[in-house]
């Protein structure tokens, strides 16, 4: 009997060895389980983190895009009005600089040129040689000796921060 009383305790404990074993087994299975799910939880994370600071980065510079653009589109609503200044001014120098009329459309004139001048707008020197990047050549005038040159300037042309706003209408010797 102590035989059997043996071989069955031997038994119990084989058993009980494959049963912690398969629990040990099923614990690891689950434990990488969950630590796979942490790894892809994280990725996720990281992904959505980088997402979110290309969308705020790329907003932040469209905003500041149609805040220039807005900006753009005024000073080029302005432009003719210095044109019509400048055309005042010439004809004001011909006539009277004592009359206080001329003097009054000169100081407007003047804040006017210092309000362009802080929004970076700069009058584009229209002398020399042609380039059709900067300036738009309205007629062509025969003359051999400034061929492929600037001959008069009818209106100014304009850049706002090194970019053409409006381009500059020129006669070119042809």
């Amino acid at each position: 009997m102590e035989n059997s009383t043996e071989t069955e305790k031997d038994a119990e404990k084989q058993a009980e060895g494959t049963i912690d074993e398969t629990a040990k087994s099923e614990e690891n299975a689950g434990l990488a389980k969950l630590q796979d799910e942490l790894a892809e939880s994280k990725d996720k994370y990281i992904r959505l983190y980088a997402e979110f600071e290309n969308h705020r980065r790329r907003t932040s510079k469209e905003k500041l895009d149609m805040i220039q653009a807005a900006n753009e589109q005024l000073i080029k609503a302005l432009l003719p009005v210095v044109d019509d200044f400048e055309r005042a001014e010439k004809s004001i120098k011909e006539l009277s600089e004592k009359e206080a009329s001329a003097s009054g459309i000169l100081l407007i004139y003047q804040k006017l040129k210092k309000v362009l001048d802080q929004f970076g707008v700069k009058a584009m020197d229209a002398q020399g040689d042609f380039n059709p990047d900067l300036h738009e050549a309205i007629t062509q005038v025969p003359d051999e000796s400034k061929k492929g040159k600037i001959v008069d300037v009818v209106e100014k042309g304009y850049l706002i921060n090194d970019k053409v706003i409006r381009f500059a209408k020129v006669v070119v010797g042809a």
